[in-house]
Order: structure tokens, then C-alpha cells, then sequence
């Protein structure tokens, strides 16, 4: 039930991050989350899209270097204390936490939270036996 993230290695300079959306943009691609942390040199984008084949393939086009890697996605109450659970059932599964970003649904009151693991099947069992709503790639084209 994972779902796909592109990482998109992008130069730490003016325009740069135009250039990216300019690219999904003209290829109807929709983002839906994104987490960027940088560095001197460059950024890391990490991106959720409607269309990941389409992004990727209109990135590599344009020269970017762009990776796809599976993660977990999950529903999250919009109150607090209730990301502290969710990683609370992730810490007892012994299961460690690389980084993780949010973002806000249009009409519910809850966040998306992306995960990303070591192991996503068994993040996704446990958090699942612990009543959490994992996301889907349709949950993300429904966006």
C-alpha cells in the first residue's frame, strides 16, 4: 500500500525551484506534497504528484536527477497528540522513522503524513492494527 515519492536533487540557486514546478506544470502534473532541505550546493526535493511516471519522465528530460522510492502514507487526526501516537506505535515496533513531512487535506480535518522507513510493510502493519488510515496512490489522485 505504499505510496511513490520522487526526490529530485536540485542546485541551491535562483530559478531553480521554478524550473521544477515550470516542468511538472507544462506536463500536468499536480503536486500534492513537498519537503525541500538544502544544503550549500543543492536541495533535495521530495515530492508527491497525480502522476509520478509522468514527472519523472519529464524531469530526466530536462536533466534532473531524479529517483522514486516507496513510502508510507498515513491519516493523521488534525489535534493534538495525534502524530505523537502514530510514532509511538512506530517506536514500539522497533521500527525507526528516517524523516517524515505533512501536509493538510482541502475539506477534512486531518493531515497526510509521509513516511519514510526502513521496512514499509511492517510500518504499515502496525500502524493499521493500531486504527491509523493508510493512503493510497488513489487516495493521492483523489487530491
Amino acid at each position: 500500500m505504499a505510496i511513490k515519492q520522487l526526490t529530485v536533487y536540485v542546485e541551491n540557486k535562483k530559478g531553480a525551484m521554478v524550473s521544477v514546478t515550470d516542468v511538472l506544470s507544462k506536463n500536468n502534473v499536480n503536486i500534492r506534497a513537498l519537503s525541500i532541505a538544502e544544503t550549500q550546493d543543492f536541495g533535495i526535493l521530495r515530492l508527491i504528484v497525480n502522476d509520478e511516471e509522468t514527472a519523472m519522465k519529464a524531469l530526466q528530460e530536462k536533466d534532473y536527477l531524479v529517483k522514486a522510492i516507496n513510502v508510507v502514507g498515513v491519516k493523521i487526526g488534525d489535534a493534538p497528540g495525534k502524530l505523537t501516537a502514530a510514532l509511538n506505535v512506530l517506536d514500539k515496533a522497533n521500527i525507526n522513522v528516517e524523516y517524515l513531512y505533512a501536509f493538510m487535506a482541502r475539506t477534512e480535518k486531518h493531515a497526510y503524513v509521509v513516511l519514510r522507513v526502513e521496512d514499509n510493510a511492517a510500518a504499515e502493519a502496525v500502524l493499521e492494527d493500531a486504527g491509523f488510515h493508510l493512503i493510497t496512490e488513489a487516495d493521492i489522485c483523489k487530491l
